[in-house]
C-alpha cells in the first residue's frame, strides 16, 4: 500500500518557535521559485519513491510517479492511496494504474489524518526547512533533497515512531446541540 501526494515547499523561510534570551533576527529570503516533490511512501516494506521537479505537478509527473512505483516489485496487489486532485483522477492516470495493475483509492478532499505521507512531509519540513536561512535557491533545493536522500539512513532512528499505522479517527460529532 503506497500513500501518495505532493508537497510544494517554497523558497523562502519557514518560521518556527525559539526560545533566547535576545531578539533573535532571522535572515528571510525571498523568492517563487518552488520545488515540488511528488512522493510515495510504501507502509508494509518502508519505502520512500519521488519524483522532483521546479515546474508544475500536472498528469506527466503523476504518471512518472505511477511508473516508479511499478518499477519496484512487490508481493501481492498495488494500491495507491491519494487525495481528488485534478492530475491524479483522470483518464490518463486511471488508464495508466490499470495498465500497471495498480488500484487507486481516492480518499476525501484534504483528509492528513488518513493519509501516512503528510506525517513524512511535516518531518522533512522540521529537517530541513524550518527556521533555516538558505541563500540561494540551489541550497534550498540540497537540503531538501539531503534529507530526503538519508530517509533510510540517517533518518531511520526518527521513523519508526512517526511512520506507524496508527490513524486518528474522529468521532462523528453532532452541531445541533441543545
Amino acid at each position: 500500500m503506497w500513500f501518495v501526494d505532493a508537497a510544494h515547499c517554497v523558497y523562502g523561510t519557514y518560521l518556527c518557535c525559539r526560545w533566547s534570551i535576545l531578539r533573535v533576527f532571522v535572515r528571510a529570503a525571498s523568492g517563487l521559485q518552488r520545488f515540488n516533490v511528488l512522493g510515495a511512501w510504501n507502509a508494509v516494506i518502508r519505502t520512500f519513491v519521488s519524483v522532483t521537479n521546479t515546474t508544475v505537478v500536472n498528469t506527466d509527473t503523476m504518471c512518472a510517479r505511477l511508473r516508479k512505483i511499478a518499477a519496484i516489485r512487490s508481493v501481492g496487489p498495488v494500491t495507491v492511496v491519494l487525495y481528488n486532485a485534478r492530475y491524479q483522477r483522470n483518464k490518463v492516470v486511471k488508464a495508466l494504474a490499470a495498465e500497471l495493475s495498480i488500484t487507486l483509492l481516492y480518499r476525501p478532499s484534504y483528509s492528513p489524518n488518513r493519509n501516512l505521507i503528510e506525517r513524512l512531509w511535516r518531518f522533512l519540513k522540521r529537517k530541513s526547512v524550518y527556521g533555516q536561512y538558505h541563500p540561494n535557491f540551489a541550497a534550498f533545493k540540497a537540503a531538501i533533497e539531503d534529507t530526503l536522500s538519508k530517509l533510510s539512513t540517517t533518518h531511520a532512528g526518527a521513523r519508526p515512531s512517526l511512520m506507524t499505522l496508527n490513524f486518528q479517527e474522529l468521532d462523528d460529532v453532532s452541531l445541533l446541540a441543545a
